[in-house]
């Protein structure tokens, strides 16, 4: 299975555009600091990738990956279709710059699909452009992607909704429950397994399974510690009541994390604020010590 790293920060990316907090003001001064909104994509079969969540950044994500270039017709693309783990704006916008296609094939939970279509109205905005064509991502058992050797599933791990979704009625309807979920990718060739889980309000018994039986793992590291948005003055609210699982504290993610037997474990979808958007950040020794990555912007991983 091979994997490319499209971007790793939360939503506003780094630098955010109306953001003057010192995280920000580096990104501008040095690239090396810059990060796109988090994003992966995986090879489904020779030359067809799905890119996992349509952010903000997605026509520049796929002109920095080759591998993403179209070709070798004038109006081919390797990029087979789109997953997505949510429904957040931040993974969900770029839908909308893949409107020069004939069709796009979109994966998501029924939850998910309710809110666009229902809530954004989605498929009413992009009807005159392209048709979105959406397939239900299975969360009982995995199944077969695009008919090829990798296997999908979403596995629930939170109920929290986009704001534009706060209201129960924005579709006169129920949405479900199924809002947030991590990816679960299986290679059946090898049986490699990759988790995606770049959002976590919560750790469920039903996720530590499947985290423990993956090879490679990336999880939500918004925010370094619970208290970061409020002294940072990003928000009045906590990490975790954001909606985020901190990296560390009382109720962090790092020991769990590096308690896992996966071979790469990873953290990404960094919000602005955190001190890991400093490559040169102290916190970068402290996980690298416990066996943790942050995950690089265009990396390529090989499982």
């Amino acid at each position: 299975m091979r994997l490319l790293v499209l971007g790793t920060a939360a939503g506003g990316g780094v630098p955010q555009w109306n953001c003057a907090c010192r995280g920000c003001d580096a990104a501008r001064a040095e690239p090396s600091w810059r990060r796109r909104h988090a994003s992966i994509a995986v090879e489904a079969g020779e030359g067809r990738w799905f890119v996992v969540n349509a952010t903000p950044d997605i026509g520049e994500q796929i002109e920095e990956c080759a591998a993403l270039h179209p070709g070798p017709g004038r109006r081919d693309t390797p990029v087979a279709g789109v997953i997505l783990t949510d429904a957040e704006l931040d993974h969900t916008l770029g839908l909308p710059r893949l409107r020069e296609a004939s069709g796009v094939r979109v994966v998501a939970t029924g939850t998910v699909r309710a809110a666009l279509s229902r809530g954004l109205r989605l498929d009413r905005v992009l009807a005159p452009y392209t048709t979105l064509s959406w397939t239900t991502l299975p969360e009982q058992a995995p199944e077969p992607l695009d008919g090829g050797p990798l296997e999908v599933q979403g596995i629930r791990v939170s109920g929290k909704r986009p704001r534009y979704a706060a209201d129960e009625n924005v579709d006169n309807g129920d949405l479900g429950d199924a809002w947030v979920v991590a990816l679960r990718i299986r290679d059946a060739r090898d049986g490699k397994v990759v988790v995606y889980a770049p959002a976590l309000a919560a750790w469920p018994e039903e996720l530590d399974r499947v985290l423990r039986g993956a090879d490679c793992v990336f999880v939500d590291g918004t925010f370094w510690d619970d208290e970061e948005p409020r002294r940072t003055g990003c928000s009045s609210r906590t990490s975790t009541e954001m909606g985020h699982l901190p990296i560390t504290g009382p109720n962090g993610t790092q020991a769990r994390l590096a308690a896992l037997p996966a071979a790469r474990r990873l953290y990404t979808h960094l919000n602005n604020t955190n001190p890991l958007v400093d490559p040169d950040a102290e916190g970068h020794r402290r996980l690298a010590a416990a066996g943790i990555e942050v995950a690089s912007e265009r990396a390529v991983i090989e499982l």
